[in-house]
């Protein structure tokens, strides 16, 4: 078979290094992937929105199965013109993929199916929602509508950051006109849980919990970032949170999706927070997380093309989902000064026994050498029986890996330790 990546990151990294493991696959291409990409598939210069440009690539390689990974290509139609195409493809249509394009749609979804989420409201007006924000309490969630490179989200924790940040969406444009409508939204709290699953718009698998390290620095600190590094499972998603939100969440939003006419294939990330009234939905994502694919794919023990082919072909629920009992636990090792200002272009040295387990999100080959391109640059990922041994020998191979400028935070499942420990 000859299998199309659509994406660039550490999270196609993860999902090629798991697909090469079907004996099936001849060829993996990868648009655009990257310098460590390169080495596990052909790298093809068609960046992930040139949808034309992807689709003709597909067409004259005689693709056999497409992967769309990122959310702009999903939400831009990219499944849809490779299907039109004759060309099978995991993941969401673009009527579907709207659950995350759109946080008013998603957040209305939930309020018309009785699916728990945060109260809310949804402004196209900076004066009226300026005017709501009198009645509301303080700290208070402020969302962009529409994609926004996952940072379209602010938390205002007095009404001087709030009146600021629906004045930068909306009147300054920071997330573009993906600010040009906003969601005002009652500020949850609890512990955070990512949960990833497969579907075929039937059946849903969630896979093993994670639990997603998004502060820059250690202890929480420091900006939101695309995430620091992951911890799976999610010690908080015990068992009677896990059937909770099977009842509650994941079967009621495919089953709302297919009334609303936008069958949801492919992977469905539920973002949640255990609240003291029970787990609720902060966010949906039409596609795998980054980084909580890095830990969540090596605990995998089923074969993944298979999985993804049996979510297009709608025979999910007699295809086989295994995940290991273990723990695996990913480092994200950054440029030090990201998500801000970080320099780049600096030659990465990573010992040949650990590239299994190293995922690449963003580097370049210049002259044979694989240098640093990007704020995040590897995600390192190590798997043990316990939580603790996953960790230790994570951070065991991160001291391995060097590049100029590295940063990574120190306390990478600090939290979920002490949780299994309590």
């Amino acid at each position: 078979m000859k299998i199309l990546v659509v994406g660039g990151g550490g999270r196609e990294h993860a999902v090629i290094k798991a697909i090469k493991k079907n004996k099936e696959v001849k060829e993996i291409y990868a648009c655009p992937g990257n310098g460590g990409i390169a080495s596990d598939a052909t790298c093809v210069d068609i960046k992930a929105t040139d949808i034309e440009g992807i689709v003709n690539f597909a067409v004259e390689k005689g693709i056999d199965y497409a992967i769309v990974t990122p959310d702009d290509p999903l939400c831009l139609g990219c499944v849809d013109a490779l299907n039109g195409k004759g060309i099978p493809c995991f993941g969401p249509e673009k009527k579907a993929a709207i659950i995350e394009g759109s946080k008013a749609f998603s957040k209305d979804l939930m309020k018309k199916y009785g699916i728990p989420t945060a109260q809310y409201e949804v402004f196209t007006d900076r004066e009226k929602a300026l005017e709501y924000l009198k009645g509301c309490s303080m700290p208070i969630v402020i969302k962009a509508d529409g994609l926004a490179l996952g940072k379209g989200v602010i938390i205002a924790n007095t009404m001087v950051e709030a009146i600021d940040a629906v004045n930068s969406m909306m009147e300054s444009k920071i997330f573009g006109e993906s600010g040009s409508r906003v969601v005002i939204e009652e500020f949850l709290t609890g512990p955070e849980i990512s949960v990833l699953s497969f579907t075929d718009g039937k059946t849903v698998i969630p896979m093993v919990s994670s639990m997603d390290h998004k502060r820059a620095r250690d202890n929480d600190e420091g900006l939101n970032t695309g995430g620091m590094g992951t911890v799976a499972p999610n010690p908080y998603y015990t068992e009677d949170v896990a059937d909770e939100c099977m009842r509650k969440i994941f079967i009621p939003t495919i089953q709302a999706m297919n009334k609303e006419g936008r069958t949801f294939k492919g992977c469905l990330y539920f973002g949640l927070m255990l609240t003291p009234n029970g787990p609720k939905v902060i966010e949906y994502n039409c596609r795998f997380g980054d980084p909580e694919t890095q830990v969540v794919l090596p605990l995998l023990e089923s074969d993944l093309l298979t999985i993804m082919k049996a979510t297009t072909e709608g025979n999910l629920l007699e295809t086989e989902v295994n995940f290991s009992s273990g723990s695996a636990c990913c480092v994200i090792m950054a440029s030090d000064g990201y998500p801000s200002n970080y320099k780049k272009g600096y030659e990465i040295d990573i010992p040949q026994e650990l590239t299994d387990s190293v995922y690449v999100a963003g580097a370049v080959i210049k002259e044979g050498k694989l240098l640093t391109s990007g704020g995040r640059v590897l995600g390192v990922t190590a798997t043990a029986d316990t939580l603790k041994e996953a960790i230790d020998k994570a951070y065991s191979k991160v001291e391995k890996i060097s590049f100029k400028n590295a940063y990574y935070r120190k306390d990478i499942g600090k939290r979920a330790l002490l949780k299994t420990e309590a």
